[in-house]
């Protein structure tokens, strides 16, 4: 997929950009220059090939460095909503903004 100038005048205006013709021609040529970067991606044929969940896994197992999940600090809910003007079951009211 090539584009042309005329698209690249269109994106332009649709991004409200103004584009000089030495502009307009370097976007040209980066953004096909991208297309066909993606063309020779979709070229691979990658049928019976597994997805990695990252770039690393191809070399050597990935663990996820992730701790548990468990609350470290202190439920403070209460102290924290002493100021609040309005609260109703442990939540903040506050003012309607849109009707």
């Amino acid at each position: 997929m090539a584009l042309t100038h005329q698209e690249i005048g269109r994106i332009a205006h649709l991004a409200r950009l103004e584009l000089s013709d030495d502009e307009s021609g370097h976007m040209l040529t980066q953004l096909n220059g991208f297309f066909d970067i993606v063309e020779q991606i979709r070229a691979v044929d990658t049928s019976g090939i597994a997805p990695l969940t990252h770039p690393v896994a191809a070399i050597a197992p990935v663990v996820l460095r992730l701790r548990d999940d468990i609350a470290s600090e202190p439920d403070q809910r209460t102290a924290n909503q002493q100021n609040a003007p309005a609260v109703e079951r442990g939540l903040f009211l506050v003012p309607r903004v849109i009707e």
